[in-house]
């Protein structure tokens, strides 16, 4: 089955220049209804929590499926206004803040405007650090990185002045790149699986195929603090896949150019029957398979267990470098993601 690689490349750099931090995901979302409604044998909703659920009829549904992938991403949101006039944060989902120092950023105010602005340490500028204070010594915390605002405010009043208060969200720039098949930018996790399920849906729309089970196209909003896929599925769905990037690092089996699927995350083994399923599939299909353990890591199908689903489940997606942080993966990885879940559709088992 052909896989359009330029629907895949257009549609990632569409999701990860379309800001959806955990909280904040409704442009995101609106993105992918967008993209699903042009498939006119899909049925897409929204729910109240903000996830958007396709239906899409299948040869059989005595043993309905689902397939979720997340919008959410980290980011961060206002904490605080220093007497400075600058910002202190609080996380939205996990990551080191060495991560983001020097990162740029906008604050999207409740009231509509949008500021600019960049994370720095406090006190950053090299020729005034005295000797026995040096900026390198310290730790990054969320005391010391601040965000200077690209207005002119030296106080809080000015600050506030300007629509920013407590609670607005801060999104961190992706910094999109494509280099050799490369693609390096923040937030492929988890818009880069987005855009495989998009595109193996595309794929087999344009062979005239459907799935051999009902199949529900669920993107969660709130994954990034754990409770995205707890929601949204309906009741009878025999097996959910979830689509999600695979993290690289010292120890683990996972790369760049090949798909890889959890055996074990941080809540638990998944589903085994279901991983044998998939693991098949990948050497019937000639399919780069790579099995990992992922010691930190928990996803959605992961929360639809843990909210008392009685379903199989399993995940899978490409190896990431640097995950939640700036981020890179190569297109193999994604093609073979893409592969595999066309194949998991397909598949008569």
């Amino acid at each position: 089955m052909q896989l359009d690689t330029r629907y895949l490349t257009d549609v990632l750099v569409q999701l990860l220049n379309t800001p959806s931090p955990t909280g904040d995901t409704a442009r995101g979302t609106a993105l992918c209804q967008e993209i699903l409604c042009k498939f006119d044998d899909l049925k897409v909703r929204n729910t109240r929590k903000g996830n958007l659920v396709a239906t899409w009829p299948g040869q059989r549904e005595d043993a309905p499926r689902g397939v979720t992938a997340h919008i959410d991403t980290i980011g961060a949101m206002v904490k605080e206004i220093l007497p400075s006039g600058r910002l202190l944060m609080s996380q939205l989902g996990s990551y080191d803040w060495t991560a983001i120092e020097n990162e740029g950023v906008t604050i999207q105010t409740a009231s509509g405007p949008q500021y600019r602005g960049a994370v720095l340490f406090a006190n950053p500028s090299y020729h005034v650090h005295k000797k026995d204070d040096r900026i390198d010594d310290k730790p990054r915390t969320p005391s010391t990185l601040e965000v200077r605002i690209d207005a002119r405010t030296a106080s809080a009043a000015e600050t506030r002045q300007l629509g920013i208060e407590i609670g607005d969200f801060i999104y961190l720039d992706p910094r999109v790149e494509i280099n050799n098949d490369f693609i390096r930018s923040r937030h492929l996790d988890d818009k880069a699986c987005i855009a495989c399920l998009f595109t193996a849906v595309k794929a087999m729309h344009d062979a005239g195929q459907i799935p051999v089970q009902r199949t529900t196209i669920h993107v969660a909003n709130y994954e990034e603090v754990c409770h995205g896929g707890s929601s949204g599925f309906p009741e009878d769905l025999a097996e959910v896949l979830a689509v999600d990037v695979a993290p690289l690092g010292t120890g683990q089996n996972s790369d760049e150019y090949s798909c890889s699927i959890g055996m074990l995350d941080a809540d638990g083994p998944y589903d085994p029957i279901m991983n044998r399923k998939l693991r098949r599939l990948a050497a019937r299909h000639d399919i780069p398979l790579r099995p990992d353990i992922y010691p930190q890591y928990a996803s959605d199908a992961k929360a639809l267990w843990k909210a008392g689903a009685d379903v199989r489940v399993a995940v899978v997606g490409p190896g990431v470098d640097d995950t939640h942080g700036y981020e890179r993966t190569h297109f193999d990885a994604l093609i073979a993601t893409t592969r595999l879940i066309v194949a998991y559709l397909m598949d008569e088992e």
